[in-house]
């Protein structure tokens, strides 16, 4: 009898071991479920985190875009084109008291002279003659507004500051502004001439 009970309470270490591979299996189970369960958000969120980074990124691009960049001496950085519309960009660029005089220029050579062609290269605007060049330019600087008369030797007077090129003078128009009567005859005269081709 005593081998019986010992067999009989032998007979539970068999179960218990049967019963051991259960929980093995079930945390297989559970640890198989829960891996696609645990990545899929992961997922989710990194391909919603990057579009959150690009939007946020995007508005402060396109804010910077719309406002041109001052260059050396507060000149806009405007892209190059024809026509009044490149010319306007930038003068609406222009910062301070130069902005009213590049408009008080522009008004000046868009009445003096019919028809005249416009331009910015360099970021700086042209203004020309079809068929014969640029005869004027201007350029912002810290302190004045630097206007370029490409064949000014040839006006008279002649205006005041010189250039390393022989036939371009300078006039520099400082906040007090510019004589109109004395440059508007230096515009025609300059609008008569064969211009400036680059």
């Amino acid at each position: 009898m005593p081998n019986k009970t010992k067999a009989k309470a032998g007979k539970p270490a068999p179960q218990a071991k049967a019963k051991a591979p259960k929980p093995a299996r079930q945390a297989k189970a559970k640890a198989g479920k829960s891996a696609p369960q645990a990545k899929a958000p992961e997922v989710k969120a990194k391909a919603t985190r990057p579009k959150a980074k690009s939007e946020a990124r995007a508005t402060p691009k396109s804010r910077a875009a719309a406002t041109p960049v001052l260059l050396s001496g507060g000149n806009p950085q405007i892209a190059k084109g024809e026509g009044d519309a490149p010319v306007q960009a930038y003068i609406a660029a222009i910062p301070d008291w130069k902005q009213e005089i590049a408009r008080r220029l522009d008004a000046l050579i868009v009445r003096t002279v019919k028809g005249v062609n416009k331009a910015v290269k360099w970021n700086s605007p042209f203004y020309g003659v079809e068929g014969q060049g640029w005869f004027l330019g201007y350029h912002c600087f810290t302190k004045y507004l630097k206007v370029t008369f490409f064949r000014g030797t040839s006006l008279n007077p002649v205006p005041p500051s010189t250039s390393k090129h022989p036939e371009v003078r300078y006039l520099d128009i400082y906040e007090d502004g510019f004589d109109e009567k004395v440059v508007t005859s230096w515009i025609r005269q300059a609008s008569k001439l064969p211009g400036w081709i680059p």
